[in-house]
């Protein structure tokens, strides 16, 4: 898909997203596939899917928020599950609006979305804004892998969950380090060979989809921005060497 992107011009006193303007170039492809926003990994709430609808072009996704509704527009970007996704329709007033999303195959079958049905729960969150607080990391909205539930228990008032995860997402983990879990900002409490641990406080359960999960479910994961840059310019280096 071609876009050509133009960066709207925000300072920290403006209240605009962190975001760049999206224009299609080819209307007959989905929009929301591109996305330049960032985000925090503090998700604002959970949105319901109220429909799921494959079509010649895209799945189109259809999510009630509450909060994230306000202020809400065509061309806005959204996490869902931690994926960045584009507003392409927006329906309904007040409690009752819903959004839609038009999702590329691709992201579809690389993401926990495909597992979604309606009724099903989603972490939102809106893209980050110049005058806000950076309460959890940046997080991009580009998944790494989709990891797997292998422990998920009860340890006193917290939980403690272990995931199994891909190789391309462990290489970049280290202890006490930052990973986005379905969009969740969370610290890395261990680090082994397949799996990592997370620990998980009551807030989070409560106000996140985690209230949902169980062992075997499918997480949406995002490894640490920073370690990413790091790995390039180590890699940039040795070629230099040689």
């Amino acid at each position: 898909m071609r876009l050509a992107a133009e960066r709207r011009n925000s300072t920290a006193d403006s209240g605009r997203p962190l975001t760049r303007r999206l224009i299609r170039l080819n209307p007959d492809r989905p929009l929301n596939m591109v996305c330049l926003s960032m985000f925090t990994g503090i998700v604002e709430e959970t949105g319901v899917v109220v429909g799921i609808r494959p079509t010649d072009k895209a799945i189109e996704l259809t999510v009630r928020p509450g909060l994230c509704a306000r202020g809400m527009k065509v061309g806005d970007s959204l996490a869902v599950n931690g994926c960045c996704l584009t507003v392409v329709k927006l329906a309904g007033r007040g409690v009752r609006t819903s959004a839609r999303f038009d999702l590329l195959r691709e992201t579809w079958q690389r993401t926990n979305l495909q597992f979604l049905r309606p009724g099903s729960l989603v972490n939102l969150e809106r893209s980050l804004r110049a005058d806000s607080r950076l309460g959890g990391h940046f997080v991009t909205g580009h998944i790494d892998g989709v990891g797997r539930i292998w422990k998920w228990e009860r340890a006193g008032q917290d939980w403690v969950l272990d995931v199994q995860a891909p190789p391309e997402v462990m290489r970049y983990l280290v202890y006490k380090g930052s990973i986005a879990l379905d969009g969740i900002s969370l610290t890395v409490a261990a680090v082994r060979k397949r799996e990592f641990r997370v620990w998980i406080i009551p807030h989070t359960f409560e106000v996140t989809n985690l209230r949902e999960k169980k062992v075997g479910d499918a997480l949406n994961l995002e490894a640490d921005l920073v370690g990413k840059y790091v790995e390039q310019m180590l890699g940039k280096m040795d070629l230099h060497r040689r």
